[in-house]
């Protein structure tokens, strides 16, 4: 048996430590020889809780499947793994030291004999892995990320059409994961309302923030859907504080509705993300007189945001998440196509527009609202196979099926929008896979200032308390 002794002291209490290392998935973030991991079980994490990492190997990787044989939290981890190479005994203790965290981590290690002979007889290379294990753990515990930038090699891909594209396919995102800085913030009782969550992007976020521990609200459309959703995360997570709040959120009275309702409970929002949407293929008008993406799209999320603005503003660090589309590349914004006033309709054209709108819509608030300390930034997810491609662009789908992402692919940088400490420190931007990204990847599709002037005009007249104007059709 070879064993591997390391300690470090962190500026993290010992039950955030222990809340961070209990998912063993985190190992991706500061090991680095682990390059992916997964939860193979569902439920609180705990005492039998499963995982698998992938680990590089001097040729190749290797499969290491590891179960947390013991927990107490704030005091202890212990952990089972088992490869076709070696097992491993890893033991962490955790005791507080100051205002901070001691951490003594043990792995006792059983190669084969021939390996253990070669091991011992070069110690140095054994022990160099455990000290930066050790490093990599404390520096994702410092959680002291710089703020995101775009990095020069994604500055330049978005000056040209083709690479700009390609980073939207599950080739960009494995890109991107490549360079992403450890994500250790502790959002446990952060409150976060999410719209659209019972499918796809919305419920991938929901899922991976109710295991970080979040407090989350809901917004769906039908109750049914949504209790078996939360019942569904709970169970998943160990997280029962997650609530339901109903609305059809196509009706801006609903919308106003639903803003007494979070007002009147008087619980401050730390993050709103404005994820809900749909892409239309035939033109409809609301029961308001609004054409319905116009109305979903983009008024839906102005005034739920402006809505909610006194919640977010009770919050010490307030967030708002606006979820566009790669699609709005394609347009310039058109007011008479945006709000449905153009002699044709196509579906696809008016989900663009609302997106270009919104994200302008983005850029505004954001300045708006930076004295107050509210941050406000929109993220797209690539192209990501969700249920609402797969019934509005099936062609589409179909082409594109061999490098469409995952949906918790697209729906990753929306949830470190949600999560990371060093996302609060931007506003305005647009994020595709933890980066800043440029709006605009066709000069063409870039408005003027007059454009943007009379789109925040038509928006002012849909703040909330000042009615639903409707418009001739």
């Amino acid at each position: 048996m070879l064993e591997l002794h390391e300690q470090c002291t962190v500026t993290r209490s010992p039950d955030a430590v222990s809340h961070y290392l209990a998912d063993f998935t985190s190992a991706a973030d500061w090991d680095p020889t682990t390059v992916a991991a997964e939860r193979l079980d569902d439920g609180p994490l705990g005492a039998g809780s499963r995982f698998a990492l992938t680990c590089k190997l001097p040729l190749g990787s290797i499969r290491v499947d590891y179960t947390l044989t013991h927990f107490e939290p704030g005091r202890c981890l212990c952990l089972q793994g088992q490869s076709s190479l070696f097992s491993v005994d890893d033991e962490i203790t955790l005791r507080a030291e100051g205002e901070g965290c001691h951490i003594d981590y043990r792995a006792r290690f059983q190669f084969p004999a021939p390996m253990e002979r070669y091991l011992r007889r070069h110690p140095a290379r054994f022990t160099a892995m455990g000290r930066r294990t050790m490093a990599g753990l404390a520096t994702a515990l410092q959680d002291a990320n710089p703020p995101p930038t775009a990095q020069a090699d994604t500055v330049r891909a978005d000056r040209w059409l083709l690479p700009g594209l390609a980073h939207f396919t599950r080739y960009g995102y494995r890109r991107g994961q490549q360079r992403w800085a450890p994500c250790s913030t502790d959002i446990r009782g952060r409150h976060m309302v999410i719209t659209g969550a019972t499918s796809g992007l919305g419920e991938a976020c929901a899922r991976a923030l109710a295991q970080a521990g979040a407090a989350l609200t809901l917004v769906v459309r039908d109750r049914p859907r949504g209790k078996a959703l939360v019942e569904s995360l709970q169970a998943a997570s160990g997280n029962s504080d997650i609530q339901l709040a109903l609305a059809d959120l196509s009706l801006l009275g609903e919308v106003d509705a639903l803003c007494e309702q979070l007002v009147a409970r008087g619980r401050p929002v730390d993050v709103l993300i404005n994820n809900a949407g749909a892409l239309f293929n035939d033109k409809t008008i609301t029961t308001e007189g609004i054409e319905q993406s116009y109305a979903l799209l983009l008024l839906s999320p102005w005034r739920l945001t402006l809505g909610l603005q006194p919640l977010l503003a009770q919050s010490d660090a307030g967030r708002v998440i606006n979820v566009v589309s790669g699609g709005m590349y394609t347009q310039r914004l058109n007011l008479r196509q945006l709000t449905g006033q153009s002699a044709r309709y196509n579906g696809s054209v008016a989900y663009a527009q609302a997106k270009r709108a919104l994200m302008l819509a983005t850029r505004h608030l954001a300045e708006q609202w930076r004295e107050q300390g509210i941050v406000v930034n929109a993220m797209h997810p690539g192209w990501a196979d969700t249920p609402g491609v797969a019934s509005a662009l099936p062609t589409f789908r179909r082409l594109t099926a061999p490098v469409l992402r995952n949906a918790q692919q697209g729906a990753d940088t929306m949830v470190w929008l949600a999560r990371a400490r060093e996302a609060g420190e931007v506003s305005g931007e647009l994020f595709l896979d933890r980066e800043p990204r440029s709006t605009h990847l066709l000069e063409r599709t870039r408005e003027g200032e007059q454009e943007r002037a009379a789109l925040l005009q038509l928006l002012d007249g849909y703040r909330p308390g000042q009615g639903i104007p409707s418009l001739s059709n």
